[in-house]
């Protein structure tokens, strides 16, 4: 079975890669010269800096090793090449639910990427899902988990983060 790929937006790619240069390249080291510095503090089995040292270093290399995981199965969606006629991964849409009348605005992105606390929303998630290939002034339903409700698309943009 082939390996699913990971939708990312160009924006998210260059974030990712960014992240991973940064672990590689600064982090590495940082992490490197404080354990250094606690092995000269003397024995190692009472010492908690050394501890913290290699619990962080164990953390920076998973980290590393999931970036390089992602970035080696990525599928990049550039903006530029987007039609913002649709819905679509890399857009902004301004939605209105038909039975409150609230209006939020959604960035959608690959599931990757989604970050609920910041309305970037994963074209996987059932809003994402719903509102995928739909225009502006039509109505989507949304199923989730705790029932279905409707959005009217108000308006379609390429996010511009």
């Amino acid at each position: 079975m082939a390996e699913k790929k990971n939708l990312l937006t160009d924006k998210g790619l260059k974030k990712l890669e960014d992240e991973l240069q940064n672990l590689r390249v600064v982090k590495r080291k940082e992490v490197a010269q404080k354990i250094k510095e606690a092995r000269e503090q003397g024995d190692l089995s009472e010492n908690a800096e050394y501890d913290a040292a290699k619990d962080e270093q164990k953390d920076i290399e998973a980290r590393i090793e999931e970036l390089e995981s992602i970035l080696k199965n990525v599928e990049v969606v550039y903006t530029d090449n987007v039609d913002s006629e649709k819905v679509n991964v890399g857009c902004a849409v301004t939605v209105r639910e038909v039975k409150t009348g609230n209006v939020e605005i959604f960035k959608l992105v690959g599931s990757t990427e989604a970050d609920i606390l910041n309305n970037k929303i994963s074209n996987e998630s059932p809003v994402g899902a719903a509102l995928m290939g739909a225009k502006a002034g039509t109505k989507v339903t949304v199923e989730a988990p705790n029932g279905s409700f409707q959005y009217e698309i108000l308006d379609i943009s390429l996010d511009e983060e």
